[in-house]
């Protein structure tokens, strides 16, 4: 007989599995979306599960949990977006992904710093962790809602630009605290980083696409998908830049440059893989986040959470109807059909939550870091507000806002 710890993954996988399907069936019908059920089920296992004797640490590392969550679902995500849709909203979501997370990541370090007892470079590190959105809770709320596709489009595409962002800022963050470089240089890096990943990303997403045009083997296509979503990640990781941007790009370039010399069963095989390759890896990444939640962290950052809250919502609001407002309306009055309506923007505000990324980032805090559980509490409290209050509340901003009416354009 096998170790039961040896099999902990399989039990693992298995436990996700039973999780996901279970939550779908309580909410099929319900306004609570599914990823809020999951972290308040993640919640009560890190409540009870050590007193049952049950694991609650993840298996494997934060580095390695990213890697292995964010190219799937990033890829996902970037595949299938309508090109056509996507289009009128690029600049919206270029301007909230890369400016807009710093702007975050700045405003939340200077009032963290100026309110809470944290140095500057603490204050940025936190910053880093929480600028990125993850609209994996609104998404579910759009299914139920007639949200015109550019708006659920925006919400979706900026999270995948954001983590990618987020991420680099997070690791210069670190690098600025570690007292490893100065404010100028780090921002040359991460500008570096940027493009760098991009270049990675268009690159091996055409190289794909050319080569699927020789294939014409469904499952080979499919396995052609998985090492470009994949392997780019790890190759862009691997030379210092953002795996997440690179994964973006390659997608992106690949379903442009692929969809129409794809066979019929490939496109099927591959949107219905990775549909459920993003499902899995949903489902699982919101049972950690409620998991590695622990009261006794939110309890001893309790003040400082309540300052990050604020910090974290007024910076959204700053980006939201400062940045992309003030441009939407510059950009309207030349051209009327790339307007940003008043009430997109409500939900755009709304939508900020935190989630998966936030916390892995947090969760890789080096062990020896300065104040790391304080960093922790913080980012953690964060997390659990916006998905726990944003996240139930989105469905009726949505109503409130006129966003859900039909005659919305879009």
């Amino acid at each position: 007989m096998p170790d039961v710890g040896e099999l902990t993954p399989i039990w693992l996988l298995v436990g996700i599995l039973a999780a996901s399907v279970a939550v779908a069936l309580l909410t099929r019908r319900r306004a609570l979306p599914s990823s809020v059920v999951l972290v308040l089920v993640g919640l009560a296992v890190a409540l009870i599960g050590p007193s049952l004797g049950f694991p609650i640490s993840p298996p494997v590392s934060p580095d390695v949990l990213l890697a292995i969550v964010l190219p799937g679902l990033v890829f996902e995500a970037a595949f299938r977006t309508d090109l056509d849709v996507l289009r009128p909203s690029a600049g919206w979501i270029v301007l909230l992904g890369i400016p807009g997370v710093v702007v975050v990541a700045g405003i939340v370090a200077i009032i963290l710093a100026a309110a809470a007892g944290l140095t500057l470079a603490e204050a940025f590190v936190v910053g880093a962790m929480v600028a990125a959105t993850d609209p994996a809770a609104v998404l579910a709320a759009f299914r139920r809602l007639p949200v015109p596709a550019r708006l659920a489009t925006t919400v979706e595409m900026e999270s995948l630009v954001n983590d990618g962002t987020g991420i680099a800022l997070f690791a210069l963050a670190l690098e600025l605290l570690s007292g490893g470089g100065s404010a100028g240089m780090a921002s040359v890096e991460f500008v570096l980083i940027v493009v760098g990943s991009l270049a990675v990303g268009v690159i091996a997403g055409a190289g794909a696409a050319r080569l699927v045009r020789v294939v014409d083997d469904h499952l080979v296509e499919l396995t052609i998908t998985i090492v470009l979503a994949y392997g780019t990640y790890l190759v862009a990781d691997a030379f210092g830049g953002s795996g997440v941007i690179a994964t973006l790009a390659a997608a992106a370039t690949f379903g442009a440059g692929a969809r129409r010399v794809l066979t019929e069963r490939a496109r099927e095989s591959i949107d219905d893989v990775w549909e459920l390759v993003a499902f899995l890896l949903t489902a699982g990444v919101f049972l950690l986040v409620g998991v590695s939640i622990t009261p006794g962290a939110l309890i001893h950052a309790a003040g400082p959470i309540s300052i990050g809250i604020v910090a974290v919502v007024a910076s959204r609001a700053i980006v939201v109807y400062g940045l992309l407002g003030g441009a939407a309306r510059l950009a309207a009055a030349r051209r009327p059909e790339v307007g940003m309506p008043i009430g997109w923007l409500h939900v755009l505000f709304w939508a900020g939550l935190r989630g998966a990324v936030s916390v892995a980032l947090a969760l890789s805090l080096p062990a020896d870091l300065p104040n790391r559980d304080l960093l922790q509490g913080i980012t953690f409290g964060i997390v659990l507000f916006t998905l726990l209050v944003q996240g139930t509340t989105i469905p009726w901003v949505v109503r409130a806002s006129g966003a859900a009416r039909p005659t919305s354009p879009g």
